[in-house]
């Protein structure tokens, strides 16, 4: 197979590193006074995430130089073959950053694996123009129209692959659970995993929605990547209760309770309606929130 990109003639001089579906910003810890208010909001970087991430592009990039799938740096040095694949990784992360981030505020009703789809087509694109740009620079040509989805085809597998990868990676070795937030309430503290906007709003109800919860607050919904079984744990000292197999409800978010067709749900302050099921129904029952 004719590699896609041969040795250059003028190597590449620097290349700037820059994250991307791992990347992230995170606010420093508030104390609860911090956190009703009257503060000057600080934000600082988690270098040690960022750490993490430049650790795992590097790995991957160093396997990919090793394997050299489908021998597209041909007989290219290795330090160029290496910065060629990791400088790949980089762009495909940042893109598919931007493509989640896009997802999950206009469309977050779409199921994840249609998220993750089309995160890995959105992050083909942007590697395949970037290879035909570096073929364009390299040699001052194209690559033939002909071979596009073939090129196509081929980046797609490396991109599905790596978005399964960095989903994986995002749920647990970039994902650690946050620190105790010095006088907050466990409910509080869980807040902090949420954007600033959320952090000194009231938590409302937890429900699960594929491998994401959406988080009920007086100040809107928000979608984080989390399992269900690991925010009760969170919240085991909040006062709350699981209501059903999907839901958490704090209890002094319920306003009402109404019932359809005999099933019961809880209407929270939002207006939201928390499903009860029958098996919580007796524990819904003895905290009062229901007869």
């Amino acid at each position: 197979m004719a590699p896609i990109c041969r040795r250059a003639r003028r190597p590449p001089q620097h290349l700037r590193l820059r994250t991307g579906i791992l990347r992230e910003m995170q606010s420093q810890r508030l104390t609860k006074r911090e956190m009703r208010g009257g503060f000057r909001l600080r934000i600082a970087i988690d270098w040690k995430r960022r750490a993490r991430e430049l650790a795992i592009f590097c790995v991957i990039g160093a396997f990919l130089t090793v394997i050299r799938p489908y021998n597209a740096t041909g007989d290219l040095p290795l330090w160029i073959t290496y910065l060629f694949w990791t400088g790949l990784i980089v762009l495909g992360s940042y893109t598919a950053d931007l493509t989640l981030a896009g997802l999950r505020r206009y469309r977050p009703e779409f199921p994840l694996l249609a998220m993750l789809f089309i995160v890995s087509l959105t992050t083909t694109l942007a590697v395949s123009l970037a290879i035909i740009g570096i073929e364009r620079l390299a040699y001052g040509r194209f690559i033939p129209l002909p071979y596009l989805p073939r090129l196509l085809g081929l980046v797609w597998v490396i991109a599905a692959a790596m978005t399964a990868v960095g989903y994986m990676l995002e749920r647990s070795v970039l994902a650690p659970p946050p620190e105790p937030v010095e006088g907050a309430s466990p409910a509080e503290t869980f807040l902090s995993r949420l954007p600033v906007k959320y952090r000194t709003a009231e938590l409302y109800a937890v429900s699960a929605e594929d491998h994401y919860l959406r988080i009920h607050t007086s100040f809107g919904e928000e979608l984080i990547l989390m399992r269900l079984a690991d925010a009760m744990r969170e919240l085991a000292e909040a006062d709350g209760l699981q209501v059903h197999r999907s839901w958490w409800v704090a209890k002094g978010a319920v306003r009402d309770t109404v019932r359809q067709n005999g099933k019961l749900s809880l209407v929270l302050a939002s207006g939201k309606k928390a499903p009860v099921s029958r098996t919580f129904l007796p524990a819904v029952k003895a905290a009062g929130l229901a007869v």
